[in-house]
């Protein structure tokens, strides 16, 4: 039995804290190739929202990237994991990202305990863990 009445739920998004939205639009954008799409100061409340993604928001989940422009430091949350992106080549793609100034935290390779699954981490500038996996 469900607790809420949800007839076909859907994620939307996931939000990340940045420290500086550009540095992060220029990982997330720049180096992994997704699109912006949208961006929104939000005065009142001084920070800015930035939504970026593979497709767009009607018809996959998103990333959303705020910056409250007073805070420049935060603690990353030790319940965190990572994000998560599919690839056609693991070894490809982490050379690619390496080449680009992404620093590789863990270097490709099968995932432990399954032979079929291939990954690799990278971090953001705000040091999220990136995962590839091999698709």
């Amino acid at each position: 039995m469900r607790d809420l009445p949800l007839v076909r739920p859907r994620l939307l998004h996931t939000m990340l804290r940045v420290r500086n939205l550009d540095v992060a639009l220029g990982f997330y954008v720049g180096k992994l190739g997704m699109r912006l799409l949208r961006r929104q100061d939000f005065l009142e409340g001084r920070f800015t929202l930035a939504f970026v993604g593979y497709a767009d928001e009607s018809e996959s989940t998103v990333l959303e990237l705020t910056e409250n422009w007073e805070v420049r430091e935060y603690e990353l949350g030790s319940a965190y994991g990572h994000i998560a992106i599919g690839v056609p080549d693991v070894f490809d793609a982490a050379e690619a990202l390496r080449k680009g100034g992404v620093p590789v935290t863990r270097e490709p390779g099968p995932l432990r305990g399954s032979r079929d699954e291939v990954i690799a981490f990278v971090s953001d500038p705000d040091g999220y863990r990136v995962e590839l996996i091999q698709r």
